[in-house]
C-alpha cells in the first residue's frame, strides 16, 4: 500500500488508489461510474441524478472502508 508521511505523524494513503484496489476505476453503474483513467472522477453517463452521483460516491467510500479500514472523506462541497 503506498502511502505519505505527513507532518504531524500519520500517514496519507492515495484514495484513488484505494478506490482502484477495490475495483471502481472504470466501473459503470447505472448512468454514473468512475472514470476509466482516474478512480478518484465520479462521471454521469447519461441521465444520472445528483442523488445517485452522491449514492455511488457512498457506496465507494463503503467498500474502502470495508476492504482497508480506512474512511475516505470528499474534498468538495456536496448540495443536495
Amino acid at each position: 500500500m503506498p502511502g505519505y508521511p505527513t507532518a504531524v505523524g500519520f500517514t496519507k494513503v492515495p484514495a484513488g488508489w484505494l478506490i482502484e484496489q477495490c475495483g471502481w476505476k472504470g466501473k459503470q453503474v447505472g448512468n454514473t461510474g468512475a472514470h476509466k483513467n482516474q478512480a478518484l472522477v465520479l462521471v454521469n453517463y447519461g441521465n444520472a441524478t445528483g442523488a445517485e452521483i452522491m449514492q455511488h460516491a457512498f457506496t465507494i467510500q463503503q467498500s474502502v472502508q470495508e476492504k482497508f479500514g480506512i474512511t475516505i472523506v470528499p474534498e468538495v462541497n456536496l448540495i443536495s
